[in-house]
């Protein structure tokens, strides 16, 4: 795998990682009925999904730059 792939499979693995721990908080603030704060983290979670997702496109686009499509 090229380094740029890897590097993009890095930084999605880390922003799952930050939108996982983002619900978590979101729902503790539901639960204890502070939903700005629980408003706050779910959009902070919806951000870090939506740059995974970027991540995990560009390392396929790196990917198949590198090796070729197999499709």
């Amino acid at each position: 795998m090229s380094k740029e792939a890897a590097d993009h499979h890095r930084r999605a693995s880390e922003h799952h990682t930050h939108a996982a721990k983002h619900h978590h908080e979101a729902a503790k603030h539901y639960d204890a009925g502070n939903h700005e704060k629980a408003s706050h983290h779910a959009h902070a979670a919806y951000g870090h999904a939506s740059h995974a997702r970027e991540h995990g496109e560009h390392a396929g686009r790196a990917h198949s730059k590198e090796h070729g499509s197999k499709t």
